[in-house]
């Protein structure tokens, strides 16, 4: 959570780098990963964080600082971004890197709105978090901070194989379980949806059920949460037999389940 300095800080680079990243096209992905790569800089290195987050250098010697270590190994954009950040002040060290990663997360989703692909990132986001609501071992294989992070992301790289994914929802999934940032992956994963419904000034309820929605389930859901959010909303239907019967509705990390599949597992646990 962004103490109020942060908070003003993160919106205004934002807004100053929104139409950049837009006018970047497909350079925006080396950008967004560029990003991701000095988020986790800032991570690793807190003695960095903190030289750029102390209110008493001033703002040229801080820029002057962030701008030679990364002269020659980044985009002129993500250099230009990350004097931004530089320059700005923050509440806390570790907010730097926050915001970083939040402007990563943006860059990437300025490249999928080259391709008209951010609806297409949003559903495959749904979907992997949907499926990994009954899978608790692989959540925490893609969560385990003691295992080294290439191999969380080999992993996760086997898991989606034959998936065909965007290339940007991989982008974002490798992050969450390379970067845990003190995260599990599907708190990431879930706070990615959210990024993007914002992105695309919609919400995202992702329904799954035993069989197909009817149309008049569908117009029902999308109706009463269009009400509920105050917003539009997306409705991702996705058809799991697994479940049984009933459904399964998720709004970012918000789920009410009331499937078949997992009242049986309430009263296994009951009975146990």
């Amino acid at each position: 959570m962004y103490g109020e300095t942060s908070k003003s800080s993160v919106k205004a680079l934002r807004e100053s780098f929104a139409d950049k990243l837009a006018k970047a096209g497909a350079e925006a992905k080396t950008v967004g990963d560029e990003l991701f790569d000095l988020a986790a800089a800032f991570d690793d290195n807190r003695a960095l964080s903190r030289a750029l987050t102390d209110p008493a250098y001033p703002a040229e010697s801080k820029v002057k600082l962030v701008s030679t270590i990364l002269q020659g190994k980044a985009t002129p954009l993500t250099v230009e971004i990350a004097e931004g950040l530089a320059a700005q002040r923050w509440s806390k060290p570790a907010d730097i890197a926050d915001a970083t990663e939040d402007l990563a997360v943006d860059a990437l989703l300025c490249a999928a709105d080259v391709r008209n692909a951010c609806s297409t990132v949003s559903i495959e986001l749904s979907e992997l978090a949907s499926a990994l609501l009954t899978l608790p071992v692989v959540r925490q294989r893609l969560s385990d901070a003691h295992a080294k992070p290439e191999v969380r992301v080999r992993f996760l790289k086997n898991l989606l194989k034959g998936q065909a994914l965007d290339p940007i929802t991989m982008d974002l999934a490798e992050h969450a379980t390379r970067d845990l940032r003190n995260r599990r992956f599907l708190s990431t994963i879930n706070w990615l949806i959210d990024v993007v419904a914002t992105h695309r000034d919609r919400s995202m309820v992702t329904v799954t059920s035993a069989i197909p929605l009817k149309d008049e389930q569908f117009q029902k859901i999308k109706a009463v949460y269009a009400k509920k959010l105050g917003r539009q909303v997306f409705v991702n239907s996705v058809v799991d037999p697994r479940v049984l019967g009933g459904m399964r509705i998720q709004v970012g990390s918000e789920v009410t389940d009331n499937t078949v599949a997992a009242q049986l597992q309430h009263l296994k646990r009951a009975v146990a």
